[in-house]
């Protein structure tokens, strides 16, 4: 089964940047639909971003667009997320996530999950 590995969380200040990165480890994987999406304490899990590679369209949740990016990586079944203008309320474990037909993009239509990152934002 493929595994998705995240990395680049941490920790930022209050208008600062980070940068996510998702990785599929095989490389024969077909992720049609590639996604972010990020739980807080005692909420519910919610969309960031989605991408999908065949047309390159994206889908933002309205808390982030206009500060959070998600591009492809360089390499096949590779996800980024460029996170801008971060916010104390952008806390969170976010999450990677693909599935390997065309789904929209909520949590509940991936498959495939990668083990979450920590982004920490300080006031």
């Amino acid at each position: 089964r493929v595994q998705l590995v995240e990395s680049g969380g941490g920790s930022a200040q209050d208008g600062g940047s980070l940068r996510l990165s998702c990785a599929a480890s095989d490389p024969l994987y077909d992720a049609v639909s590639m996604g972010w999406f990020r739980q807080a304490p005692g909420k519910e899990r919610e969309k960031v971003a989605c991408f999908y590679p065949s047309d390159g369209g994206t889908y933002y949740g309205d808390s982030v667009k206009g500060r959070f990016t998600i591009s492809q990586g360089n390499a096949k079944n590779t996800v980024n997320l460029q996170m801008n203008s971060l916010k104390p309320e952008d806390t969170a474990t976010y999450y990677c996530a693909t599935s390997s037909a065309l789904v929209g993009c909520r949590p509940e239509n991936f498959g495939t999950w990668g083990q979450g990152t920590q982004v920490i934002v300080s006031s």
